[in-house]
C-alpha cells in the first residue's frame, strides 16, 4: 500500500469527522468515507482513529451499554444528548451551569460528563 492511498484514506476519515456535527461510531465513518475512497476497509479507519486519538484530534465519546463514538477535539467542552429510539446521539451546545457545586463540600472536580436521554426531534412526533 502506497503512502498517497494511505494520505487519501486518512485524509477522507478525517473531512468526514469535520463534516459531521455529532459522534459517529467507526462504522458510520466507514460508509460516509467510503463515498471518497472506494477501497476504504474498516482496519484502516479503526487504525486512523487510533491514530488520530493519540495526536490529541479526536476522543472518544462513551454511552454506557454503546459502542464509542468518535469526534473532533475542537469543538470544545460539551454534553450529548442520546435518542433511545433511533440510537443517534447528538452533542449539546452548552454546558450545565454550576456542576461543581454538585460534588460534596471538600470536594474538587476536575472533569465531568453529562448525557441526556431520551426521544430525538424525529422520534418524538
Amino acid at each position: 500500500m502506497s503512502t498517497e492511498r494511505r494520505t487519501k484514506q486518512k485524509e477522507a476519515i478525517k473531512a468526514v469527522l469535520s463534516e459531521q456535527d455529532h459522534p459517529l461510531l467507526p462504522e458510520e465513518i466507514h460508509q460516509l468515507a467510503l463515498k471518497s475512497v472506494s477501497s476504504l476497509g474498516i482496519a484502516t479507519v479503526y487504525r486512523s482513529i487510533k491514530h488520530m486519538i493519540e495526536e490529541g484530534q479526536v476522543c472518544s465519546v462513551e454511552i454506557p451499554g454503546q459502542s464509542p463514538r468518535y469526534e473532533r477535539t475542537d469543538k470544545g467542552h460539551h454534553h450529548h444528548f442520546h435518542c433511545r429510539e433511533c440510537q443517534e446521539v447528538f452533542d449539546l451546545q452548552k454546558c450545565v451551569e454550576g456542576v461543581k457545586k454538585l460534588a460534596p463540600s471538600g470536594f474538587r472536580v476536575t472533569d465531568h460528563e453529562i448525557i441526556l436521554y431520551g426521544l430525538c426531534k424525529g422520534c418524538a412526533e
